[in-house]
């Protein structure tokens, strides 16, 4: 699991915690890429803000792993990237609940514009700068009571 912005912040979760992490899943099989060793320059830290980067340029499309080899829709590829950066929103606000996400995968409908992730150092304050070039989003889930 990914962990959400609120949860680094505050030490807790939100309802739409798990939206996040459902995001960095989506972005992650629609790429081929890990966003915890993510590596693609020193241009980007994260598969987050390369995957902003390459929206915002119109060229998300580009970021389809390789080895799929054109055998996919590009409108459904372009709407999963769409999604996973709607669900990667740094306020939990801004993230759609999971009914609506299931519902715009599974619909063409209007779906918002994202707005640039703040977890990018461009957009970071530079005190957690460093902070975020370890691997703070990378955790390990268990579960509990045999469940």
């Amino acid at each position: 699991g990914y962990m959400s912005p609120e949860y680094l912040r505050e030490g807790q979760c939100s309802e739409k915690s798990d939206v996040f992490s459902f995001g960095v899943l989506i972005l992650e099989i629609v790429s081929g890429k890990r966003n915890f060793i993510f590596h693609d320059s020193d241009q980007y830290t994260s598969l987050i803000a390369y995957a902003w980067h390459m929206w915002s340029e119109n060229k998300g499309l580009d970021m389809v792993d390789n080895e799929l080899d054109g055998s996919y829709s590009s409108t459904e590829a372009a709407r999963c990237i769409h999604m996973g950066l709607l669900c990667v929103q740094y306020h939990a606000k801004d993230r759609p609940t999971m009914p609506d996400v299931v519902f715009m995968l599974s619909n063409e409908t209007d779906r918002p514009q994202p707005k640039p992730p703040l977890l990018t150092s461009q957009h970071l304050p530079d005190q957690l700068q460093d902070e975020n070039k370890c691997s703070a989003n990378r955790v390990t889930l268990t579960t509990l009571g045999g469940r």
